[in-house]
């Protein structure tokens, strides 16, 4: 593995590591208060038009991004592709697919070019 293909290995990791806090913190704090069903979660990211936005575009940037890992995960051969999804819902897709993508660029360093699919 180059110097290169270490700094975006180390990239992607510093990003998921610093996307769990950024969003397990807020998280946490909801669950501590009386009203924290899904339901309430889904409301208050719902509050208004700004918090709306942000909510509407982290759920289609979240369904490319899945959609991304799913097919490129198979292409390349990314094992255990399906834990991304399900921790993509369960914790978050800000630390999923920095690790997705760094395990789709450690699989892509370490396979020769011949052995990698063109098909999707």
């Amino acid at each position: 593995m180059t110097t290169k293909d270490k700094l975006i290995c180390a990239t992607y990791a510093l990003i998921a590591l610093l996307a769990l806090p950024a969003t397990w913190i807020n998280n946490i704090a909801f669950m501590q208060q009386p009203n924290n069903s899904f339901m309430d979660f889904v409301n208050a990211a719902y509050v208004n038009a700004a918090a709306a936005s942000l909510s509407n575009d982290l759920l289609f940037v979240a369904t490319a991004a899945s959609m991304f890992m799913v097919i490129e995960g198979r292409r390349v051969g990314v094992r255990y592709l399906w834990l991304y999804l399900v921790f993509s819902a369960l914790v978050a897709i800000s630390v999923t697919f920095p690790l997705f993508l760094l395990a789709r660029h450690i699989k892509l360093t370490n396979t020769p070019p011949e052995q990698i699919t063109t098909e999707s």
